[in-house]
């Protein structure tokens, strides 16, 4: 996936399109992510963790920018594309905050939260991400009419807006209801990273 990221990368730049480079750049940041966590901060991941991650940057890239020679992008020629990627992505957000938030609750002594609390702070965390997301949306489409530009992000009405936060809240309540199985050993690790730190 990483390769194919590089190639979309290169498929923005041949079309001069800023949208298709920075979406693209952004999805190999944010693919790296999990090396870095694992060279620098000695988390281990998980390879199903590091594909979560990368299927989730990946298919938000390859949605915006299209299949290389069939002309069409997936955001706007399959209707539940924009679903799936919003919720992959807000659950992959969700997972970012449960580990954290599970980390500091088993490892400090002056912290302590009831399960059902750390499901609705995860929750509460996608949602607020989420809102945070659709205003830059907004913002990045407002400066774009301003400039003559196309748009990084494109917001298609406020239904969208709508059904974008519905996704983004399913793929948090996936996470808050099976993060536990999924993400203990990376809590376990952020958590004794924090330990090792203090």
């Amino acid at each position: 996936m990483e390769l194919s990221l590089v190639g979309l990368f290169f498929i923005g730049l041949e079309r001069g399109s800023v949208g298709i480079i920075i979406n693209t750049g952004v999805a190999l940041l944010v693919t790296r992510i999990p090396s870095i966590l694992e060279r620098d901060y000695q988390l281990a991941m998980d390879p199903k963790i590091t594909l979560w991650i990368t299927s989730a940057a990946f298919l938000h890239a390859l949605g915006t920018v299209g299949v290389p020679g069939l002309g069409w992008k997936p955001y706007s020629a399959i209707p539940w594309w924009d679903h799936a990627t919003h919720a992959l992505s807000a659950s992959v957000v969700a997972a970012a905050g449960y580990a954290t938030v599970r980390a500091i609750d088993e490892h400090s002594e002056r912290v302590h939260l009831p399960s059902k609390f750390v499901a609705a702070i995860i929750l509460l965390f996608v949602l607020a991400f989420g809102v945070l997301w659709e205003l830059l949306e907004f913002a990045l489409g407002v400066a774009a009419d301003q400039l003559g530009t196309s748009s990084v992000l494109t917001q298609y009405g406020v239904y969208d807006t709508l059904w974008d936060l519905v996704y983004n809240s399913a793929g948090a309540v996936l996470v808050a209801l099976w993060g536990g199985l999924y993400l203990s050993d990376l809590s376990d690790a952020i958590g004794e990273r924090f330990l090792s730190s203090d």
